[in-house]
């Protein structure tokens, strides 16, 4: 083999190195496009939507009372804050920044 026709394969072997993973990359990228509008919108993913006069509970609180919970509105918060733990915060470069 001479040093031109070695030279010939070398050439030939990096320009098609390049081209097959751009093409194995866009087979899987077009393959994962498919898959998720299938599982997506497929015919086994409808909401089954039931209106307030069909459903049995209209409200999440009539359904916990329905199963027995007792519903009771959330605690207000209280004004009184006690100090968080930890060190102060560091005084401001400006001092009427803050």
């Amino acid at each position: 083999m001479t040093k031109g026709q070695a030279t010939k394969k070398t050439i030939s072997r990096q320009r098609w190195s390049g081209v097959h993973p751009v093409w194995i990359a866009i087979a899987v990228a077009i393959l994962g496009v498919l898959a998720m509008l299938i599982v997506d919108h497929g015919p086994w993913g409808r909401p089954h939507v039931r209106t307030a006069e069909l459903a049995n509970h209209r409200t999440t609180g009539e359904a916990a009372r329905y199963a027995g919970a007792d519903v009771r509105p959330t605690a207000p918060k209280s004004a009184l804050e006690p100090q968080a733990p930890g060190p102060e915060p560091a005084q401001p470069a400006i001092p009427g920044s803050r």
